[in-house]
């Protein structure tokens, strides 16, 4: 046997792995009554669309963040690159789990718009679990890395899934859902921000004017049988939110946007979560051209875009 024979590197130590996860829309958000914890009983599909965060985890020696715009109309100035950026909690949640030192320098790469509403900051997470797994060898199983996610926050495990499901509980608890793929759907971000708490608080004052109770939350069976079609109308009149109402009443500017879309040829409109993000499904490429002008026109918004979902979740892309 020769030396080359005899030589055994041992197991691969990779020095950088990327991690590509998506944005999330809401096609639909039941809000029911106010928890023990504070939370309110929600049932949403989520929905995983092409605008994408790149998350890259080198081996170093303590813990780092970085940030940076993925293009040059990335917005990034507001996103923190310390302990307070989820990314860094899901670096030390995994090491802690696992026994380990955080010995990890991570970038994060940003396209997914800031405080839209598109759970940016959620998906970073996921994608950090997904990457320091691989880079650490860790060797967590998908449903452990879920039970982590879970701990960092409600939109976290349904970044590591993807794809199109229904999110119970907080939104944390996970069911995927068998639905059309191809949709296409032009995405714009208001130029203002809006409060998530204030936008619940916003919908319980109106159901208390109106006198009724807050129901408990399900999933609108018409939602779940246009999902499971191909009838782009359809899909597009059976998405609701609970909280569309409240949102507008507290920024009318978003129901002056949701009627330019529809007015430019959208089959579909609807505020995502708590806003100010607002989708418009379209059902072909003209449309999405005459949605997207129309609201990049309007001056309101502060990042329109084009998506297709849905995606996969956060999935590793390099490794080297």
């Amino acid at each position: 046997m020769t030396a080359v024979e005899d030589w055994d590197e041992g197991p691969f130590q990779p020095e950088a792995i990327t991690v590509r996860v998506p944005a999330k829309i809401n096609l639909s958000l039941s809000v029911g009554p106010l928890r023990p914890d504070g939370y309110h009983e929600l049932v949403t599909v989520f929905h995983a669309v092409s605008l994408y965060d790149e998350v890259v985890a080198r081996s170093a020696r303590g813990i780092s963040l970085s940030v940076e715009p993925l293009r040059r109309d990335s917005d990034v100035d507001a996103v923190p690159a310390d302990e307070r950026n989820l990314a860094w909690q899901a670096a030390a949640l995994l090491a802690e789990r696992c026994g380990l030192e955080p010995n990890v320098r991570l970038t994060i790469r940003k396209d997914i718009p800031v405080a839209g509403g598109m759970a940016g900051g959620s998906a970073d997470a996921a994608a950090t679990l997904v990457a320091c797994d691989a880079l650490w060898g860790t060797g967590l199983r998908r449903d452990e890395l879920h039970d982590l996610a879970a701990q960092l926050g409600s939109d976290v495990p349904f970044a590591l899934h993807g794809g199109t499901a229904i999110g119970t509980g907080r939104g944390e608890h996970i069911s995927p859902v068998l639905a059309s793929t191809g949709l296409e759907w032009v995405i714009a971000v208001l130029d203002a921000g809006l409060s998530t708490p204030k936008i619940f608080e916003a919908c319980d004052l109106q159901r208390r004017r109106a006198g009724v109770q807050a129901p408990a939350p399900g999933v609108h069976p018409d939602l779940m049988a246009a999902l499971r079609s191909r009838d782009i109308g359809a899909i597009g009149g059976s998405l609701y939110n609970d909280l569309q109402s409240a949102a507008i009443e507290v920024l009318p500017e978003i129901g002056q946007l949701l009627a330019l879309g529809m007015a430019a040829g959208a089959c579909g409109s609807l505020v995502s979560g708590s806003g100010p993000t607002t989708v418009f499904l379209v059902d072909s490429p003209l449309a999405a051209a005459s949605v997207e002008a129309e609201l990049r026109a309007s001056g309101r918004c502060r990042a329109v875009r084009r998506a297709r979902g849905p995606v996969p979740g956060a999935n590793v892309v390099n490794v080297r």
